[in-house]
């Protein structure tokens, strides 16, 4: 409830959507505009396809809930492993690239159901089979790694999905293999602490009884600190997520650091993470061996660090020394800015800046705090552009492609396709109480002062809502809710 501050420190400023009249206009169907055309829906799926990046075709292995935990070799569906985990472990130990491991439906917690997975080679992660392997559908057959209460105190630092440095290699500049995740649905909305579902106690950030949870807490009890998808060190390696939920992260939904090669995430629903939805660090040192083509994502209710949302709360961030495609994405409610491009390198490393080419179009918006944020050239205060003034106001080298980046078409059915309750209460988002407790002349304060501190004192914020659980089904069904535009069905 308490936040310690600098007297230094500025006003703190809520990110709030502001449009909660055209909200209800759309869910109701009373605006005019229409969706997408056919053509243009048409030309955009044919957009969606399976890059040229190389694909893992070497020895096949099977996992399934049925599985045996021992003496299986996982080889076929008959001798198919019990656990993902146990899996890696034959791979690495073999040193083998290229593996492909199909799962079957069920949630996967790792080793001993510690509440994540470890990755150590080049291998494609493959969910969505049925019990005996003869069907796959991923929003059928849903393989899930989604920990619960018992796994806060052995998943540490970990990322649902974690590599390892072994995917690393300092001084390539040539991908080693490639990295395929498709098809698993990654939640942490069992695993996060948050307030009690109870509207009516405004202290809980609870909007209604629809809700599954109050505000996610982001102090006490300490808060989960981790990533869904997080990398040790950087890849070396292609990367490729697809077909993937990305919920409810308490720290990142997707970052990771990348060495060097392909990073094509798409047909992703990337849902209610704090900080940002995703974030990828470019690691070479001339900042020219990575690119990122983003594409067919819904990223929706990306939350700011914390409930005073000062910052942070990004949808997708371009970060130096790689460059990116963002494009054919669905971006609704997030709470910091849906785009982020603030990062700059100057000085000595801007011809490393120079190398960068970051593109922005063919994206639709709904309901973000902004639509893409800049810094600002007059220093402070960042510069946030609506999605309609992007290709008019933002200069060609910083994004060179910048066109048809528009607002969500009243009357579009995607917005039927999201929790109702959530998006209203999201679109009414307002502080209900804030009081601050500051005295310069306090005894603590003169001695902090005297021995050339900066003075303190503490604030109290309550929020309607904030980073509050999604739930998992109705997250699945954004899967294909906008014809060429967003997650689209596996």
């Amino acid at each position: 409830m308490k936040k310690v501050f600098s007297i230094l420190m500025l006003a703190a400023v809520v990110c709030m959507p502001a449009n909660a009249q055209f909200l209800k206009n759309l869910v109701s169907g009373q605006a005019s505009s229409q969706s997408p055309t056919t053509q243009q829906s048409s030309q955009a799926k044919q957009d969606v396809k399976q890059a040229a990046t190389p694909q893992n075709n070497g020895k096949v292995y099977y996992v399934s809930k049925n599985g045996a935990a021992r003496g299986a070799d996982g080889l076929s569906p008959a001798t198919a492993k019990k656990d993902i985990q146990a899996v890696l472990n034959i791979i690495k130990e073999n040193k083998e690239n290229g593996a492909v491991i199909r799962i079957g439906e069920g949630n996967f917690l790792g080793y001993t159901n510690q509440g994540y997975i470890e990755i150590a080679n080049f291998v494609t992660l493959e969910g969505g089979w049925n019990e005996t392997f003869t069907d796959r559908d991923p929003l059928k057959y849903i393989t899930r790694i989604q920990p619960g209460e018992e796994q806060r105190g052995t998943n540490g630092s970990k990322g649902l999905i974690q590599t390892t440095r072994d995917l690393d290699a300092v001084t390539s500049k040539t991908p080693q293999g490639t990295l395929i995740i498709d098809g698993i649905m990654l939640d942490m909305g069992l695993e996060n602490y948050y307030k009690p579902a109870n509207p009516g106690d405004e202290r809980f950030g609870c909007p209604s009884a629809a809700f599954e949870t109050g505000r996610m807490e982001d102090a006490i009890p300490p808060q989960i600190e981790h990533q869904i998808f997080h990398s040790d060190g950087a890849i070396a390696g292609n990367v490729i997520i697809r077909n993937c939920l990305i919920a409810n992260g308490s720290q990142f939904g997707i970052q990771f650091n990348t060495r060097c090669g392909e990073i094509e995430i798409y047909n992703c629903v990337i849902i209610s993470n704090r900080y940002s939805g995703v974030r990828i660090d470019g690691w070479d040192k001339d900042g020219e061996a990575s690119h990122i083509n983003f594409h067919h994502n819904t990223v929706a209710f990306s939350w700011c660090r914390d409930k005073f949302m000062e910052d942070m709360g990004y949808g997708f961030e371009y970060m130096n020394k790689v460059s990116a495609d963002v494009h054919h994405n669905l971006f609704v409610g997030n709470n910091y800015a849906a785009v982020a491009r603030t990062r700059k390198l100057s000085g000595p490393d801007a011809p490393i800046e120079a190398k960068r080419v970051t593109n922005l179009y063919d994206n639709y918006y709904f309901l973000n705090a902004a639509d893409l944020q800049l810094p600002s050239s007059g220093g402070g205060k960042w510069t946030n552009v609506k999605c309609t003034d992007i290709e008019e106001m933002v200069d060609e080298k910083t994004l060179p492609r910048a066109e048809n980046n528009k607002e969500l078409p009243a009357g579009s059915d995607v917005i039927k396709a999201f929790d109702k309750d959530y998006l209203e209460a999201f679109a009414n988002l307002k502080v209900i109480a804030q009081s601050s407790n500051f005295n310069p002349n306090s005894a603590s304060n003169q001695f902090r002062q005297a021995t050339g501190q900066n003075m303190q004192g503490s604030e109290i914020r309550r929020v309607s809502m904030y980073g509050n659980r999604y739930n998992f089904d109705k997250a699945l069904q954004l899967f294909g809710a906008m014809p060429g535009y967003g997650a689209q069905k596996p």
